[in-house]
């Protein structure tokens, strides 16, 4: 990367980040009003959208390559923040947030404004894919790749995959009893679908990314997602509310089913105890 690329993408860098910083500054304000920390989920997804198409706007890089990557993180980022608006929306706050405003008490408030603003670093950091592409100047080559198109092509399969999976979960949850555990369709093979194939569109962007200079540093951008999955924000939490909601049901689900990647399920062998009391599953 040029010094000339350098400088572009700390002042692009920059920007984003005031902006992003200012969104969810406002989007906290709301929450105080509203009482409920679920939209920050929202304004984490719109979040990378504004930064995908600041980016491609103010980016010196290939408009072919540029705006190829801005319409793929837009668009999935539009489908998802509607996604968590319409699951929010005049719905009692999540028991995960529920959880956080008890065990923060009277600092709650605050403690929640470091989580917004959290939210709006972690969004810079995983933006680093779209900044690299959008200043990359591609040496007089401003035509896709082969590994342009592979990254398209599996953001395209990564889209629809969690497309599938959030429309069977909402289907699921019209009808399902609040101590039941989906198995519909992807989520007979995967505990979590969605979050499965949301990485696998930061994979695709990686690969994208890969032929810009320094472009090897956008792998950081999955890594520190399949992190935040796994150990932070996202599977820890969501497995425990589970199990809070759904207790023996989903101990089991747990047994029986892949936590991550959609596999064949295990077969569950009933134990002595169980198998006298006709409960095995």
């Amino acid at each position: 990367m040029t010094a000339s690329s350098m400088h572009s993408a700390l002042v692009l860098l920059s920007i984003g980040a005031a902006i992003l910083t200012a969104l969810m500054l406002l989007l906290w304000g709301l929450h105080l009003r509203l009482a409920n920390a679920g939209i920050v989920d929202i304004g984490w997804a719109y979040g990378l959208g504004i930064l995908a198409l600041l980016y491609a706007l103010l980016g010196h890089g290939a408009p072919m390559r540029r705006w190829t990557m801005a319409a793929m993180v837009v668009l999935w980022s539009s489908r998802l923040g509607t996604h968590l608006l319409w699951r929010v929306a005049g719905h009692p706050e999540e028991g995960r947030y529920r959880r956080l405003r008890e065990q923060w008490g009277s600092g709650a408030a605050w403690k929640f404004l470091l989580l917004f603003e959290a939210q709006a670093l972690l969004d810079v950091l995983l933006a680093v894919p779209f900044l690299l592409v959008s200043v990359d100047s591609a040496r007089g080559r401003s035509g896709l790749s082969i590994l342009h198109c592979a990254g398209m092509a599996l953001w395209l399969l990564a889209v629809l995959g969690e497309t599938v999976a959030d429309t069977q979960l909402n289907r699921f949850k019209q009808s399902a009893r609040p101590d039941e555990v989906c198995r519909l369709g992807l989520w007979n093979y995967s505990r979590h679908p969605n979050y499965f194939f949301e990485w696998l569109v930061w994979v695709a962007w990686a690969l994208f990314a890969l032929p810009a200079p320094m472009g090897w540093i956008a792998w950081s951008a999955p890594a520190l997602m399949l992190f935040f999955l796994f150990k932070v924000t996202g599977i820890p939490a969501t497995e425990a509310q589970a199990l809070r909601s759904k207790g023996a049901a989903y101990a089991r689900y747990q047994r029986t089913t892949s936590v991550f990647v959609p596999w064949l399920r295990k077969h569950e062998f009933p134990t002595e105890s169980a198998s006298s009391r006709g409960d095995a599953a």
